[in-house]
Protein backbone atom coordinates (compact mmCIF):
# COMPACT_ATOMS: atom_id res chain seq x y z
CA UNK A 1 0.00 0.00 0.00
CA UNK A 2 2.80 2.41 0.93
CA UNK A 3 4.72 1.52 -2.20
CA UNK A 4 1.71 2.24 -4.40
CA UNK A 5 1.10 5.59 -2.70
CA UNK A 6 4.78 6.54 -3.03
CA UNK A 7 4.67 5.77 -6.75
CA UNK A 8 1.53 7.88 -7.08
CA UNK A 9 3.18 10.84 -5.41
CA UNK A 10 6.30 10.43 -7.53
CA UNK A 11 4.22 10.42 -10.71
CA UNK A 12 2.43 13.59 -9.69
CA UNK A 13 5.68 15.27 -8.67
CA UNK A 14 7.29 14.42 -11.98
CA UNK A 15 4.47 16.08 -13.86
CA UNK A 16 4.60 19.18 -11.68
CA UNK A 17 8.31 19.57 -12.32
CA UNK A 18 7.53 20.02 -16.00
CA UNK A 19 5.83 23.31 -15.17
CA UNK A 20 2.21 24.43 -15.49
CA UNK A 21 2.81 26.18 -18.79
CA UNK A 22 3.37 22.90 -20.59
CA UNK A 23 0.79 20.35 -21.67
CA UNK A 24 1.59 16.83 -22.78
CA UNK A 25 -0.40 14.75 -25.22
CA UNK A 26 -1.70 11.45 -23.87
CA UNK A 27 0.12 8.37 -25.09
CA UNK A 28 -2.71 6.14 -26.30
CA UNK A 29 -0.38 3.12 -26.26
CA UNK A 30 -0.15 3.16 -22.47
CA UNK A 31 -1.71 -0.05 -21.05
CA UNK A 32 -4.25 1.80 -18.90
CA UNK A 33 -5.36 3.96 -21.84
CA UNK A 34 -5.70 0.93 -24.10
CA UNK A 35 -7.67 -0.84 -21.38
CA UNK A 36 -10.04 2.12 -21.06
CA UNK A 37 -10.59 2.24 -24.82
CA UNK A 38 -11.36 -1.48 -24.90
CA UNK A 39 -13.79 -1.09 -22.01
CA UNK A 40 -15.69 1.72 -23.72
CA UNK A 41 -15.85 -0.30 -26.92
CA UNK A 42 -16.98 -3.53 -25.29
CA UNK A 43 -19.44 -1.99 -22.82
CA UNK A 44 -20.94 0.81 -24.87
CA UNK A 45 -20.12 0.19 -28.51
CA UNK A 46 -17.70 3.06 -29.02
CA UNK A 47 -15.46 2.75 -32.06
CA UNK A 48 -11.89 2.14 -30.91
CA UNK A 49 -10.40 4.14 -33.74
CA UNK A 50 -12.55 7.18 -32.96
CA UNK A 51 -11.72 6.94 -29.26
CA UNK A 52 -7.99 6.71 -29.97
CA UNK A 53 -8.23 9.82 -32.10
CA UNK A 54 -10.22 11.68 -29.45
CA UNK A 55 -7.97 10.75 -26.53
CA UNK A 56 -4.88 11.51 -28.58
CA UNK A 57 -6.19 15.06 -29.03
CA UNK A 58 -6.36 15.55 -25.25
CA UNK A 59 -3.57 17.26 -23.32
CA UNK A 60 -2.41 16.25 -19.87
CA UNK A 61 -1.91 19.48 -17.98
CA UNK A 62 0.26 19.69 -14.83
CA UNK A 63 -1.62 22.85 -13.82
CA UNK A 64 -4.72 20.71 -13.32
CA UNK A 65 -2.88 18.35 -10.98
CA UNK A 66 -1.48 21.33 -9.09
CA UNK A 67 -4.99 22.76 -8.61
CA UNK A 68 -6.31 19.40 -7.43
CA UNK A 69 -3.60 19.28 -4.78
CA UNK A 70 -4.62 22.49 -2.99
CA UNK A 71 -8.39 23.21 -3.08
CA UNK A 72 -9.49 26.23 -1.03
CA UNK A 73 -11.76 24.08 1.15
CA UNK A 74 -8.70 22.26 2.52
CA UNK A 75 -6.13 25.02 2.42
CA UNK A 76 -8.09 27.79 4.20
CA UNK A 77 -9.75 28.34 7.55
CA UNK A 78 -13.33 29.63 7.74
CA UNK A 79 -12.40 33.27 8.34
CA UNK A 80 -10.12 33.09 5.29
CA UNK A 81 -12.61 31.21 3.12
CA UNK A 82 -15.71 33.27 3.94
CA UNK A 83 -14.56 36.60 2.38
CA UNK A 84 -14.10 34.89 -0.98
CA UNK A 85 -17.86 34.39 -1.30
CA UNK A 86 -19.50 36.88 1.06
CA UNK A 87 -18.71 40.02 -0.90
CA UNK A 88 -20.86 43.02 -1.68
CA UNK A 89 -20.59 42.28 -5.37
CA UNK A 90 -21.67 38.65 -5.03
CA UNK A 91 -24.63 39.63 -2.85
CA UNK A 92 -25.67 42.41 -5.25
CA UNK A 93 -25.36 40.19 -8.30
CA UNK A 94 -27.28 37.50 -6.45
CA UNK A 95 -30.25 39.81 -6.08
CA UNK A 96 -29.94 40.84 -9.72
CA UNK A 97 -29.85 37.17 -10.72
CA UNK A 98 -32.95 36.46 -8.62
CA UNK A 99 -34.85 39.33 -10.23
CA UNK A 100 -33.77 38.32 -13.74
CA UNK A 101 -34.63 34.63 -13.27
CA UNK A 102 -37.41 34.77 -10.72
CA UNK A 103 -39.73 32.47 -12.68
CA UNK A 104 -37.07 29.79 -13.19
CA UNK A 105 -36.09 29.94 -9.51
CA UNK A 106 -39.69 29.87 -8.29
CA UNK A 107 -40.64 26.93 -10.49
CA UNK A 108 -37.53 25.00 -9.46
CA UNK A 109 -38.22 25.78 -5.81
CA UNK A 110 -41.81 24.54 -6.03
CA UNK A 111 -40.76 21.25 -7.66
CA UNK A 112 -37.79 20.57 -5.39
CA UNK A 113 -38.82 22.13 -2.10
CA UNK A 114 -35.54 24.06 -1.98
CA UNK A 115 -35.97 27.76 -1.20
CA UNK A 116 -34.92 29.99 -4.14
CA UNK A 117 -32.21 31.75 -2.16
CA UNK A 118 -30.33 28.45 -1.79
CA UNK A 119 -30.59 27.70 -5.50
CA UNK A 120 -29.22 31.16 -6.25
CA UNK A 121 -26.50 30.91 -3.59
CA UNK A 122 -25.14 27.63 -4.91
CA UNK A 123 -24.89 29.15 -8.38
CA UNK A 124 -23.27 32.21 -6.82
CA UNK A 125 -20.64 30.20 -5.01
CA UNK A 126 -20.03 27.78 -7.87
CA UNK A 127 -19.75 30.09 -10.88
CA UNK A 128 -20.70 33.64 -9.91
CA UNK A 129 -24.22 33.01 -11.25
CA UNK A 130 -23.01 31.34 -14.42
CA UNK A 131 -20.42 33.94 -15.33
CA UNK A 132 -17.32 31.84 -14.55
CA UNK A 133 -17.94 28.28 -15.67
CA UNK A 134 -14.33 27.26 -16.25
CA UNK A 135 -11.64 27.65 -18.87
CA UNK A 136 -10.26 24.12 -19.12
CA UNK A 137 -11.41 21.74 -21.80
CA UNK A 138 -13.39 19.10 -19.93
CA UNK A 139 -11.71 16.44 -22.03
CA UNK A 140 -8.25 17.63 -20.96
CA UNK A 141 -9.23 17.82 -17.29
CA UNK A 142 -10.74 14.34 -17.15
CA UNK A 143 -8.01 12.70 -19.20
CA UNK A 144 -5.30 14.33 -17.07
CA UNK A 145 -6.88 13.17 -13.83
CA UNK A 146 -7.81 9.74 -15.21
CA UNK A 147 -4.34 8.78 -16.31
CA UNK A 148 -1.84 11.12 -14.64
CA UNK A 149 -3.27 11.55 -11.14
CA UNK A 150 -3.03 8.09 -9.52
CA UNK A 151 -4.50 9.05 -6.12
CA UNK A 152 -7.97 9.51 -7.70
CA UNK A 153 -7.66 7.84 -11.07
CA UNK A 154 -10.57 5.45 -10.47
CA UNK A 155 -13.03 8.27 -9.73
CA UNK A 156 -11.98 10.37 -12.70
CA UNK A 157 -11.83 7.45 -15.10
CA UNK A 158 -15.45 6.75 -14.20
CA UNK A 159 -16.22 10.42 -14.85
CA UNK A 160 -14.44 10.28 -18.21
CA UNK A 161 -16.63 7.31 -19.06
CA UNK A 162 -19.74 9.27 -18.11
CA UNK A 163 -18.52 12.29 -20.07
CA UNK A 164 -18.14 10.27 -23.24
CA UNK A 165 -21.61 8.79 -22.76
CA UNK A 166 -23.07 12.22 -22.07
CA UNK A 167 -21.57 13.85 -25.13
CA UNK A 168 -22.63 10.96 -27.36
CA UNK A 169 -26.19 10.79 -26.05
CA UNK A 170 -26.72 14.57 -25.95
CA UNK A 171 -24.92 15.19 -29.25
CA UNK A 172 -22.33 17.48 -27.65
CA UNK A 173 -18.82 18.02 -28.97
CA UNK A 174 -16.38 16.50 -26.43
CA UNK A 175 -13.51 18.57 -27.84
CA UNK A 176 -15.06 21.98 -27.20
CA UNK A 177 -16.89 21.77 -23.86
CA UNK A 178 -15.15 23.74 -21.12
CA UNK A 179 -15.36 23.48 -17.35
CA UNK A 180 -13.36 23.47 -14.14
CA UNK A 181 -9.96 21.91 -13.55
CA UNK A 182 -11.84 18.87 -12.16
CA UNK A 183 -14.12 18.54 -15.20
CA UNK A 184 -17.23 20.09 -13.64
CA UNK A 185 -19.56 21.70 -16.16
CA UNK A 186 -22.01 24.52 -16.62
CA UNK A 187 -23.44 27.10 -14.23
CA UNK A 188 -24.06 24.50 -11.48
CA UNK A 189 -20.70 22.75 -12.06
CA UNK A 190 -22.05 19.24 -12.43
CA UNK A 191 -19.60 16.41 -12.93
CA UNK A 192 -20.55 14.24 -15.93
CA UNK A 193 -22.13 11.51 -13.79
CA UNK A 194 -24.30 14.08 -11.99
CA UNK A 195 -25.18 15.75 -15.28
CA UNK A 196 -26.52 12.45 -16.56
CA UNK A 197 -28.22 11.52 -13.28
CA UNK A 198 -29.72 14.75 -11.96
CA UNK A 199 -29.90 17.34 -14.74
CA UNK A 200 -33.45 18.29 -15.76
CA UNK A 201 -35.00 19.44 -19.03
CA UNK A 202 -37.21 21.93 -17.21
CA UNK A 203 -38.58 23.70 -20.27
CA UNK A 204 -39.18 20.42 -22.14
CA UNK A 205 -37.36 21.54 -25.27
CA UNK A 206 -35.76 18.15 -25.79
CA UNK A 207 -32.27 19.03 -24.54
CA UNK A 208 -30.57 19.86 -21.25
CA UNK A 209 -28.29 22.89 -21.33
CA UNK A 210 -26.56 23.72 -18.05
CA UNK A 211 -24.60 26.60 -19.56
CA UNK A 212 -27.32 28.84 -21.02
CA UNK A 213 -30.79 27.50 -20.19
CA UNK A 214 -31.73 28.94 -16.79
CA UNK A 215 -34.88 26.87 -16.24
CA UNK A 216 -32.72 23.77 -16.78
CA UNK A 217 -29.97 25.11 -14.50
CA UNK A 218 -32.24 26.05 -11.59
CA UNK A 219 -34.32 22.89 -11.83
CA UNK A 220 -31.19 20.72 -11.97
CA UNK A 221 -29.70 22.24 -8.80
CA UNK A 222 -33.02 21.81 -7.04
CA UNK A 223 -33.34 18.23 -8.23
CA UNK A 224 -29.83 17.40 -7.06
CA UNK A 225 -30.55 18.66 -3.54
CA UNK A 226 -33.96 17.01 -3.44
CA UNK A 227 -32.56 13.66 -4.52
CA UNK A 228 -29.92 13.92 -1.81
CA UNK A 229 -32.55 14.32 0.89
CA UNK A 230 -33.46 18.00 1.20
CA UNK A 231 -36.40 18.50 3.56
CA UNK A 232 -38.59 21.41 2.45
CA UNK A 233 -39.12 24.11 5.06
CA UNK A 234 -36.53 22.82 7.52
CA UNK A 235 -33.69 25.03 8.80
CA UNK A 236 -30.10 24.65 7.64
CA UNK A 237 -27.87 26.02 10.37
CA UNK A 238 -27.97 27.67 13.80
CA UNK A 239 -25.39 29.48 15.91
CA UNK A 240 -24.41 27.67 19.10
CA UNK A 241 -22.37 28.03 22.25
CA UNK A 242 -20.53 25.29 24.09
CA UNK A 243 -19.92 24.79 27.78
CA UNK A 244 -16.14 25.51 28.08
CA UNK A 245 -15.72 22.55 30.42
CA UNK A 246 -17.09 20.20 27.77
CA UNK A 247 -15.54 21.74 24.63
CA UNK A 248 -12.52 19.46 24.77
CA UNK A 249 -14.73 16.41 24.39
CA UNK A 250 -16.48 17.70 21.27
CA UNK A 251 -15.48 17.22 17.65
CA UNK A 252 -16.75 19.78 15.16
CA UNK A 253 -14.67 18.62 12.20
CA UNK A 254 -16.54 15.56 10.94
CA UNK A 255 -19.14 15.73 8.18
CA UNK A 256 -21.35 13.02 9.62
CA UNK A 257 -24.95 13.28 10.84
CA UNK A 258 -24.07 11.22 13.88
CA UNK A 259 -25.71 13.47 16.47
CA UNK A 260 -29.23 14.71 17.13
CA UNK A 261 -30.63 17.95 18.46
CA UNK A 262 -31.14 16.21 21.79
CA UNK A 263 -27.74 14.51 21.99
CA UNK A 264 -25.88 17.76 21.31
CA UNK A 265 -27.90 19.56 23.98
CA UNK A 266 -27.01 16.80 26.42
CA UNK A 267 -23.32 17.30 25.65
CA UNK A 268 -23.38 20.97 26.62
CA UNK A 269 -24.15 22.56 23.25
CA UNK A 270 -26.66 25.41 23.56
CA UNK A 271 -28.72 26.48 20.52
CA UNK A 272 -32.28 27.30 19.61
CA UNK A 273 -33.59 24.59 17.30
CA UNK A 274 -36.93 24.61 15.54
CA UNK A 275 -36.66 20.84 15.22
CA UNK A 276 -37.54 17.99 17.62
CA UNK A 277 -34.87 16.36 19.81
CA UNK A 278 -34.62 13.34 17.54
CA UNK A 279 -33.77 15.42 14.43
CA UNK A 280 -30.32 14.62 13.00
CA UNK A 281 -27.66 17.25 13.62
CA UNK A 282 -23.98 17.90 13.18
CA UNK A 283 -21.65 20.06 15.29
CA UNK A 284 -19.48 22.47 13.30
CA UNK A 285 -16.35 24.24 14.50
CA UNK A 286 -15.90 27.46 12.51
CA UNK A 287 -12.43 28.97 12.89
CA UNK A 288 -12.48 32.73 13.49
CA UNK A 289 -9.52 35.01 14.32
CA UNK A 290 -10.52 34.97 18.00
CA UNK A 291 -10.96 31.20 18.17
CA UNK A 292 -13.60 28.58 17.43
CA UNK A 293 -17.22 29.66 16.94
CA UNK A 294 -19.67 26.78 17.19
CA UNK A 295 -22.61 26.06 14.93
CA UNK A 296 -25.13 23.28 14.55
CA UNK A 297 -26.08 22.05 11.11
CA UNK A 298 -29.15 20.00 10.34
CA UNK A 299 -30.14 17.57 7.60
CA UNK A 300 -30.31 20.31 4.95
CA UNK A 301 -26.81 21.51 5.85
CA UNK A 302 -25.54 17.99 5.33
CA UNK A 303 -27.36 17.84 1.97
CA UNK A 304 -25.49 20.96 0.81
CA UNK A 305 -22.22 19.20 1.64
CA UNK A 306 -23.22 16.46 -0.80
CA UNK A 307 -22.80 19.10 -3.50
CA UNK A 308 -19.29 19.83 -2.22
CA UNK A 309 -18.00 17.75 0.67
CA UNK A 310 -16.95 20.68 2.83
CA UNK A 311 -18.46 22.39 5.85
CA UNK A 312 -16.82 25.62 4.68
CA UNK A 313 -18.66 25.36 1.37
CA UNK A 314 -22.01 24.70 3.03
CA UNK A 315 -21.53 27.62 5.45
CA UNK A 316 -20.69 29.93 2.53
CA UNK A 317 -23.84 28.83 0.69
CA UNK A 318 -25.92 29.34 3.84
CA UNK A 319 -24.58 32.84 4.52
CA UNK A 320 -24.78 33.95 0.90
CA UNK A 321 -28.38 32.68 0.68
CA UNK A 322 -29.32 34.62 3.81
CA UNK A 323 -27.59 37.79 2.57
CA UNK A 324 -29.21 37.65 -0.87
CA UNK A 325 -32.66 37.03 0.62
CA UNK A 326 -32.23 39.91 3.04
CA UNK A 327 -31.16 42.22 0.21
CA UNK A 328 -34.12 41.11 -1.90
CA UNK A 329 -36.55 41.80 0.92
CA UNK A 330 -34.99 45.21 1.58
CA UNK A 331 -35.17 46.15 -2.10
CA UNK A 332 -38.79 45.06 -2.34
CA UNK A 333 -39.69 47.00 0.81
CA UNK A 334 -37.96 50.07 -0.59
CA UNK A 335 -39.82 49.77 -3.88
CA UNK A 336 -43.13 49.32 -2.10
CA UNK A 337 -42.49 52.35 0.06
CA UNK A 338 -41.60 54.43 -3.00
CA UNK A 339 -44.82 53.50 -4.80
CA UNK A 340 -46.87 54.15 -1.68
CA UNK A 341 -45.44 57.63 -1.13
CA UNK A 342 -47.72 60.31 -2.57
CA UNK A 343 -46.11 62.65 -5.14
Amino acid sequence: MRTHFAKALAACAALLLIGPEYALGIDIKRPEVKEFISHMSDAYGFKKRALRKLLKSADSQPAIIDAMSKPAEKAKLWYEYRPIFLTERRIREGTEFWVAHRQALDEASIKSGVAPEYLAAILGVETYYGRLTGTYRVLDALVTLSFDFPPREKFFRDELEQFLLLTRDAHLDPKTLKGSYAGAMGAPQFMPSNYRRYAVDADANGRIDLWNDWPDVCASVGNYLKEHGWNAGEPVLDEATVDPDKAGDLDGRKLVLSETVGSLAAKGVSFEAALPPEAPAILIAADEPDGIHWRVGYNNFFVITRYNHSALYAMAVYELAAAVKQRMLANEAESLAATATPP
